[in-house]
């Protein structure tokens, strides 16, 4: 799947299996403050957001492996990658929910 950033980047993901998209979500710990009108807490940031970016764009994209490729994203690139792994990877299976 490829995706264009706002930077004009063009960006190929690479086809992870569950366990790996697994493995990169279980790496993002939110900081939380309070809760919502519905009591759960309310995320307001992550931690390790720099390092984490990083593993992911290592592991989800074709050429993200190298030092090279990732210093010539900026952090807009990185955060736009980030987020669109993100969306990508909870949209999974979201068609059929099972009952």
């Amino acid at each position: 799947m490829k995706f264009k950033l706002k930077s004009g980047k063009e960006i190929e993901y690479k086809d992870l299996s569950i366990d790996e998209q697994d493995e990169l979500q279980d790496l993002v710990k939110y900081r939380y403050k309070g809760v919502d009108k519905a009591g759960n807490p309310k995320a307001v940031g992550q931690e390790m957001l720099h390092s984490n970016m990083t593993k992911w764009i290592r592991k989800g994209v074709k050429g993200g492996d190298n030092d090279k490729f990732i210093r010539t994203l900026s952090f807009e690139d990185k955060v736009g990658i980030f987020a669109k792994m993100q969306e990508i990877f909870n949209g999974l299976g979201e068609e059929h929910p099972s009952e």
